[in-house]
């Protein structure tokens, strides 16, 4: 008879674990304390805001953001049954052309999202090249420093990045405080706090730099896309299919179910007792169990008294308690409007907005959405914007949005893009009688006890890589030899907080859980981070350093230059031919998996 496991959370790391544990053979459960599966990555319908016969307009904690990559993520989409899609839910992907990075007062910097594929694309690459100093106002010299520190990134060898760059901040590493404020704003905080909502000062090095070279090496690859969207609204394209997979190979997914007490013996767990929509408690019990709940959630349960059996069995989860406070807010809110603003063709960064806000017109994106059955039948598009800076004043109300009510906050984060889209002699971009309704996160909790509640806490941060942080991490195993993690916050190749994360971080859950097991099943594929194969020397010859106690240095010796021409001669040898590159997804099929 199969094993059963039990996961404690549905959101993506738990529906990841209960995919490779189905796929496999197990038996699984799933306890879910939300009434929509999907965690951080679910659709929000937007209450009450349909007409008889219509369906909810479409909320998101966040709009979604699949760059090339990720690998997990998107190799589980490609197994998720979709209509007629040959590959699944990952034909919902859409490409992104564009970035826009705008300024108040000034025309906005376009970018490419992709190498350029035409000669109008090659333009607009170096005109962006041009816009570095004619509208960011870099001095010169500062994009070569900054080339320069990717570079030494690049070339660092994986023990130096770990033991020197894990230990200091990204503003520390590219020198921030002895560069411009253009320098500062743009290269040193537009990265951390507009995309992972972190700190500069106290995002770590070693992460933000992973995540940037990725970045930067997906917009450099001929035939790969950086940045990809779904096609239609989160549940719609990706959630429900995948819960329907699920049900579908087995897997009994409980929603509105919390819970209340995980049983150890102080060597392993005995079962887990939970509490239903109904207020009523009830046990369960399992051969093997998975915590795949946010690291807010974990550190609370660890530090409930009637948990302390599980941090005596295991004092390592100790880590997840401190990591607990190692968090920030990013969230969403959607503007619905009588007539489309497509605005750029991808993803845009208002820069100069204190409340660190990105955004993307989505309905070009959602080309088969059928806007008259959503609503009152009179949206025609949707601006998704995220919020990624809570503790900064804002510009109308002088006050940070954590400290706004909620009409406040929409309000403010609309005048905050008008004044990064609409420039002064132009037509406006954005007009107040085009909006017809507006959506923020229902996460953003309010005090319940004022008449009008400012807002004081994040039900679903975000968990973020600050300094010296790798130490604090668990592994998907314990040291009780049935239970497991799964979570972004666990030790993973990813380590930045995301799908990507999520996804490795429940492949490696059962992982163990097969380890443990014996199950004559194969092992879920776990990827590194992808870097130029062809920078291999320069990686060796500093980790020979490195083991010497030497410092980073880049002029390396002849032979190292000699073997990078041999290299780079080789990769183009064998690119040319077996042809341009595909996104990663497809170079790397998934195994073909025979159950138990």
């Amino acid at each position: 008879m199969s094993k059963k496991v039990i996961i404690l959370g549905g959101g993506v790391a738990g529906m990841s674990a209960a995919h490779e544990l189905a796929e496999r053979g197990f038996q699984v459960t799933v306890y879910e304390k939300k009434a929509i599966p999907g965690g951080k990555a679910r659709s929000i319908p937007v209450p009450k805001s349909a007409k008889p016969g219509n369906a909810d307009l479409p909320g998101e904690h966040g709009f979604r953001f699949f760059p090339s990559f990720y690998r997990h993520v998107t190799d589980t989409m490609k197994r998720i049954p979709f209509g007629n899609n040959p590959r699944g839910v990952y034909d919902n992907l859409t490409n992104t052309t564009r970035i826009e990075i705008t300024q108040f007062g000034k025309t906005g910097m376009l970018m490419l999202a992709q190498f350029p594929r035409s000669f109008g694309e090659l333009k607009t690459l170096l005109n962006s090249l041009k816009d570095l100093k004619d509208k960011v106002g870099l001095l010169p010299g500062e994009m070569d420093f900054f080339a320069g520190k990717i570079w030494q990134y690049l070339t660092s060898c994986e023990a130096r990045r770990m033991d020197d760059l894990e230990k200091i901040g990204w503003w520390t590493y590219i020198d921030a405080n002895n560069h411009s404020p253009a320098y500062q704003k743009f290269l040193a905080e537009g990265m951390t706090r507009s995309l992972v909502a972190a700190n500069a000062h106290v995002a770590n090095a070693k992460v933000e730099g992973d995540v940037g070279v990725q970045l930067i090496l997906g917009l450099a690859e001929p035939g790969v896309n950086a940045d990809r969207v779904l096609d239609g609204p989160t549940n719609e394209v990706w959630i429900d299919p995948w819960l329907t997979y699920l049900e579908s190979k087995g897997v009994h997914y409980h929603l509105n179910t919390h819970i209340d007490t995980i049983h150890c013996d102080g060597k392993t767990i005995t079962g887990v007792t939970l509490k239903g929509k109904d207020g009523k408690t009830f046990d369960d019990a399992a051969d093997y169990y998975i915590l795949a709940v946010p690291v807010e959630q974990a550190a609370r349960l660890f530090a409930e008294k009637k948990h302390a059996p599980i941090l005596e069995a295991d004092s390592t989860l100790q880590g997840v308690v401190q990591l607990g406070q190692q968090v920030a807010w990013m969230n969403g809110i959607q503007f619905y409007l009588k007539e489309d603003v497509p605005m750029i063709h991808g993803h845009v960064i208002h820069i100069d907005t204190p409340w660190a806000l990105t955004s993307i017109s989505q309905a070009q994106f959602w080309q088969g959405f059928k806007w008259p059955t959503v609503g009152q039948g009179n949206v025609n598009g949707v601006l998704s914007v995220d919020i990624s800076e809570w503790g900064v004043n804002g510009i109308i109300y002088k006050k940070p949005a954590r400290d706004c009510k909620r009409e406040q906050i929409k309000k403010e984060v609309w005048e905050q893009l008008k004044l990064s889209v609409n420039l002064p002699g132009q037509p406006p971009v954005l007009v107040d009688d085009n909006v017809l309704d507006t959506f923020m996160d229902p996460d953003i909790k309010g005090d319940p006890n004022r008449a009008e509640p400012t807002l004081y806490k994040d039900a679903e941060p975000l968990y973020i890589d600050i300094i010296d942080s790798w130490h604090w991490r668990p592994d998907s195993y314990t040291r009780i030899p049935n239970f497991f993690l799964a979570a972004d916050y666990i030790r993973t190749n990813t380590q930045l907080a995301t799908m990507e994360g999520a996804n490795e971080a429940g492949r490696r859950a059962v992982n163990s859980i097969i380890s443990i097991s014996g199950a004559n099943v194969p092992l879920c594929r776990i990827w590194p981070l992808d870097e130029p194969f062809f920078l291999s020397i320069w990686r060796w010859y500093d980790r020979r350093r490195y083991d010497r106690g030497e410092p980073f240095k880049e002029d390396f010796p002849w032979f190292v230059d000699v073997a990078q021409w041999i290299l780079v001669t080789a990769y183009q040898f064998w690119h040319n031919i077996t042809g341009r590159r595909r996104q990663e997804a497809d170079l790397h099929p998934s195994e073909n998996i025979e159950t138990m």
